[in-house]
């Protein structure tokens, strides 16, 4: 069962995708599928939250990483010690960073969580941001990410977002 999520705060999300995996206990065959999509898309926002809004590391490296992180982000080696540093480094530069996630979406162990990064204030157009993970246990075990920087005009009237 594929869980997708529009235009959502993301505690608006996390209580659809219980509610998504509420109604699809209406089939049993899905049960274990939906209630693995539903915890998985609420932790990895969970996890977000902590490492994007709110900065704790600490509770990130205990509760949101696998033992074995394999990263596909071409810059950055395996391992969640390189992912914690990064997060570290980069509230050292922009402690005022923010990010809006705007929709996300569970199909099986993967969840997607699209948002809109902006450094600071004045970091008026920011990037779209598209990451994925692979979750085990409820836990980051894999990760791939797509960054694009929002431009001042667009060929069309559609947003990034």
């Amino acid at each position: 069962m594929l869980i997708r999520l529009s235009s959502l705060s993301a505690l608006q999300a996390a209580a659809a995708a219980i509610a998504a995996a509420a109604l699809g206990a209406c089939q049993p065959d899905q049960d274990a599928q939906a209630d693995l999509e539903a915890a998985n898309l609420e932790k990895a926002i969970y996890c977000m939250e902590l490492l994007e809004k709110h900065h704790d590391l600490e509770t990130a490296d205990r509760e949101c990483f696998g033992e074995t992180y394999i990263q596909h982000t071409p810059w950055l080696p395996d391992g969640k010690e390189a992912v914690l540093e990064v997060f570290a480094s980069r509230l050292e530069r922009n402690p005022e960073k923010t990010i809006e996630i705007k929709r996300v979406a569970a199909d099986g162990d993967l969840v997607w969580i699209h948002l809109h990064s902006k450094q600071n204030a004045e970091d008026a157009l920011g990037n779209a941001v598209v990451n994925i993970f692979r979750m085990q246990d409820g836990k980051f075990v894999e990760h791939w990410n797509v960054v694009q920087a929002v431009p001042e005009e667009s060929a069309n009237n559609n947003t990034m977002f």
